[in-house]
């Protein structure tokens, strides 16, 4: 039998990487692309007139395209949620009483 040839994967531990957004941002341009489309849908049916419609639409589009890739661009693939987890450390810890520090010792 002639030799095998086997393929390496050299994308091993890389963030998914798709247009230039990183990682959690894919997800978060697809659910607000989402919600454009849902937002046109309730507009359209309102009865609100069709170019207003896709011209909010697109204004909306374009900032959020925007948005999305400046976070990532800024962040990078976890720096986002980096930043929210650090806001939700507290400043301080406050201890009224001395009895969690005598116990300490026993």
């Amino acid at each position: 039998m002639a030799n095998s040839v086997y393929r390496i994967n050299k994308g091993i531990n890389k963030p998914i990487e798709f247009k230039g957004l990183k990682a959690q941002y894919i997800w978060y341009l697809g659910g607000g692309v989402l919600g454009l489309l849902i937002v046109f849908a309730v507009l359209y049916i309102a009865g609100v007139n069709m170019f207003v419609c896709v011209g909010l639409i697109a204004i909306l589009g374009v900032i959020l395209f925007m948005t999305i890739y400046r976070l990532s661009n800024t962040y990078g693939e976890h720096g986002l949620t980096k930043r929210f987890a650090r806001s939700s450390i507290p400043q301080r810890l406050v201890n009224r009483s001395r009895q969690s520090f005598l116990t300490l010792k026993k």
